[in-house]
């Protein structure tokens, strides 16, 4: 059984998928605006990493959830995961961000729920 512990967990995309998808926890997006139209995990919400870090509000649909930080190649998601982590929130990262997402064959959708790409 996986244990999901605070701040520490680097998820594989399937693991990420399995906890966002069964309700467990929230898929928080930390790209940019751009690459979030271009394509992005459904029924993820989205908070750029240079909004988070100057203190803007996680959406309402994260708030007292656990969270699971995505990017583009995991490097801004482990960021937001250690910087979420530090104000004593459950988060954690995906390992690879959307690039190994859509790798390992999980749906993408653009801003319009249509059939996405990773920017």
């Amino acid at each position: 059984m996986f244990l999901f512990r605070r701040g520490l967990s680097r998820l594989t995309p399937g693991q990420a998928h399995e906890r966002t998808g069964n309700g467990d926890a929230v898929l928080l997006d930390v790209r940019e605006i751009p690459e979030w139209k271009a394509g992005h995990a459904p029924g993820a919400c989205h908070l750029p990493l240079s909004l988070l870090l100057t203190g803007t509000a996680l959406p309402p649909e994260a708030v007292g959830r656990p969270v699971v930080a995505i990017c583009r190649s995991g490097q801004r998601s482990q960021r937001a995961a250690k910087h979420l982590a530090a104000q004593g929130i459950d988060a954690s990262d995906v390992k690879g961000g959307m690039t190994a997402w859509v790798k390992a064959g999980l749906p993408v959708v653009d801003e319009r729920g249509k059939g996405g790409s990773t920017a």
